[in-house]
């Protein structure tokens, strides 16, 4: 085998994400590591638009691997298999000094336990942890074997880690963290909030599977809340992707929603809200950060959910609630997702009630559990990845 580069050769960081939310964060922390190393670093690796701005040529279009279902995965296992052999491949070809795998685990991880494998001394970081505090606890321990770091998105997830015996893990903080200004309502905005009638926000999801499990059920739920005579203005924020998915579901709806296309919309969206009727997922964190009350439901097939009821350890799937440490976000699932259930709850959270009063006060605590100092996420993160160079390089 060729050998690694030299300090004086300058340093070769592999990477892969396979996801937008994942490209994102790689290419700020290629931007992180590039100020830190100068020209003295290269990069390659799987990485989308975001990384490829930031000099990534990727080996494969990540969009090869959006994969949604139990049924798609299994329809496209041999074409996953053979992606992820070509992608360990192409790390031991590449004898880097380090690989950063970031979240899409059911695809990393089976990249780095490969190049592990076929190479022990290439050292392995992990940024964004797997939710092994909510089910499969067992994998802390497992990837001991082919994770020498574990860059944590969420305060809790460390001592997750130090419980479970994994590997060591480090908070490096939340992406949306650095968002604040954006979410945070101007004195116009906050005045829009307050006023009637309330803006209730409706998000069914960033998936088409996810649209397609909530938007019935979303849509009676608003017929519910106008037959009953509770007041609101319905805003439907998406992306441009999922226009036409979300434009389809819509067609059935007794309340037609403003729809709003793009980030930038959202946000304002967001902004302006009262309350929320909310798909649980990252974006309970987001509308708490923005200090938006919210009801979240969830949805999928039945074999799934049979799956997720034996798996989850925990005693909350809100994302939020989990962060603040209470259950203040109530959440309705699968047979409890229902129009009645959802209209009963919303009706309390877009008036002045116990539930919207708790809500607010948690989510005034939230800025200060999920702090990183001063340093940013992306900061944090490009730290770790050079010690861990530097160590396996001492070693």
């Amino acid at each position: 085998m060729a050998p690694r580069p030299t300090a004086t050769s300058g340093r070769k960081i592999f990477l892969i994400a396979t996801e937008e939310s994942g490209d994102r964060l790689g290419a700020n922390l290629m931007k992180v590591l590039r100020q830190r190393l100068g020209d003295a670093v290269r990069f390659e690796g799987v990485g989308g638009r975001a990384m490829a701005q930031e000099g990534l040529a990727s080996l494969f279009p990540i969009e090869e691997l959006s994969i949604i279902g139990l049924a798609a995965v299994v329809k496209q296992l041999p074409k996953i298999l053979r992606l992820i052999r070509a992608t360990s491949d192409a790390v031991i070809s590449a004898r880097p000094d380090i690989l950063v795998i970031i979240d899409s685990p059911d695809f990393t991880h089976r990249v780095a336990r490969r190049v592990r494998s076929l190479d022990p001394n290439i050292p392995v970081v992990d940024y964004v942890s797997p939710s092994v505090w909510a089910w499969r606890p067992g994998r802390a321990r497992a990837m001991l074997g082919y994770v020498d770091h574990v860059l944590a998105l969420l305060p809790f997830e460390p001592e997750a880690y130090e419980r479970l015996k994994g590997p060591p893990c480090s908070y490096v903080g939340h992406p949306l963290t650095e968002q604040l200004a954006s979410l945070r309502p101007s004195a116009t905005e906050q005045a829009r909030r307050d006023a009637s009638p309330p803006v209730l926000l409706v998000l069914p999801g960033s998936r088409r599977s996810e649209i397609r499990h909530h938007m019935a059920v979303f849509g009676g739920t608003l017929g519910r809340l106008r037959d009953e005579g509770t007041s609101f203005e319905a805003v439907l924020p998406t992306m441009p992707h999922l226009e036409a998915a979300v434009a389809e579901g819509l067609r059935d709806w007794p309340v037609q929603p403003r729809v709003v296309i793009g980030e930038q919309e959202k946000r304002a969206a967001f902004r302006s809200a009262h309350a929320a009727l909310a798909k649980s997922g990252t974006v309970t964190l987001e509308l708490a950060l923005a200090g938006v009350p919210m009801v979240t439901a969830y949805r999928t097939g039945a074999i799934e959910a049979a799956i997720l009821r034996r798996a989850i350890k925990v005693n909350s799937v809100i994302l939020a609630n989990l962060v603040i440490g209470d259950n203040v976000i109530p959440e309705y699932l699968q047979e409890d997702c229902t129009p009645e259930k959802l209209a009963a709850a919303l009706r309390d959270l877009l008036g002045a009630s116990d539930l919207r009063r708790r809500q607010l006060e948690a989510f005034a605590t939230i800025d200060g559990v999920m702090s990183t100092g001063n340093q940013s996420p992306s900061g944090r993160s490009a730290e770790i990845v050079l010690a861990t160079m530097r160590k396996s390089r001492d070693a």
